[in-house]
């Protein structure tokens, strides 16, 4: 197979070097998006939330630290939250889904809440869908998925048995391929309220790793593989994959979508504002 051969020996050194620039990018993503509380003026007060709580899912390699600023923004727009911290680099998608989405229910239902929605990053959406497609939530209300491998990621197409991407990301990183294989093969179509945000611009770390992915993409995720059949709506903004869960636009776009049901996407053109 053509991916075989771009593994084999004549070529390891240049795997080894993209694989390197992926783990450079796994560590800057985690120390640099990561903020205890946004910075600058602060977001235009909503109503308060009564009775509501979402449950956050960082994505392969990161920490609750990656959505902290999301964090920060719902509580700050009335809702209760749960970030849930998970070791998503030693285990399945399957077995992180069993543990992280019941501690995150279980938080909610602790802070009084009757209705749990969910925001979830890049790995984070299928451990979401896998744990929906065999468990219902009672009262779940609505998902907004940012960067999802929906349809799984070239990049892992191209990484998977080099040995530091596996070392680093384990079990979970082999399940984020294209094909059969792949966990996204086997997980079926949204059957719950859900809005999904695709970003289209890439990092300097990103730019060998995005030649791999057909179309648009974020670096990690073609727009196109970000989709799922049943959801509700979809928006794509110039934002990349690691970074995105500290953009402004993002998060305003999450908070719509957790309040209505959709995006507003005369804004979709709009630039979107850097973080801080």
């Amino acid at each position: 197979m053509e991916l075989k051969a771009a593994v084999v020996a004549p070529h390891a050194h240049r795997v080894v070097r993209i694989a390197c620039a992926w783990f450079l990018l796994l560590a800057a993503g985690v120390a640099h998006a990561r903020p205890d509380a946004p910075s600058g003026e602060d977001p235009q007060r909503l109503p308060p939330v009564q009775g509501e709580c979402v449950v956050l899912l960082h994505g392969l390699g990161r920490t609750h630290r990656s959505m902290a600023r999301i964090d920060w923004m719902l509580r700050d727009a009335g809702y209760a939250t749960a970030n849930i911290d998970y070791p998503s680099q030693s285990q399945t998608i399957e077995a992180s889904a069993r543990t992280a989405i019941p501690q995150g229910v279980r938080e909610c239902r602790d802070a009084g809440a009757q209705r749990i929605h969910f925001v979830t990053h890049s790995m984070g959406g299928l451990l979401l869908r896998y744990y929906l497609g065999n468990d219902p939530v009672a009262g779940l209300g609505r998902v907004v998925m940012l960067g999802p491998p929906n349809q799984g990621s070239e990049v892992a197409d191209a990484l998977v048995g080099t040995t530091l991407y596996d070392r680093v990301n384990g079990p979970a990183g082999a399940q984020l391929v294209t094909g059969p294989g792949g966990i996204a093969a086997r997980l079926g179509p949204a059957e719950f309220p859900l809005g999904i945000i695709a970003g289209n611009e890439q990092t300097a770390f990103d730019s060998v790793l995005a030649t791999r992915i057909v179309g648009e993409n974020d670096g990690k995720v073609a727009v196109e593989r970000a989709k799922v059949d049943g959801m509700a709506d979809f928006l794509v903004l110039p934002v990349n994959h690691t970074f995105m869960v500290v953009n402004d636009v993002v998060i305003g776009q999450v908070l719509e979508f957790l309040r209505h049901g959709r995006f507003l996407h005369e804004e979709a053109a709009t630039p979107a504002a850097p973080a801080g």
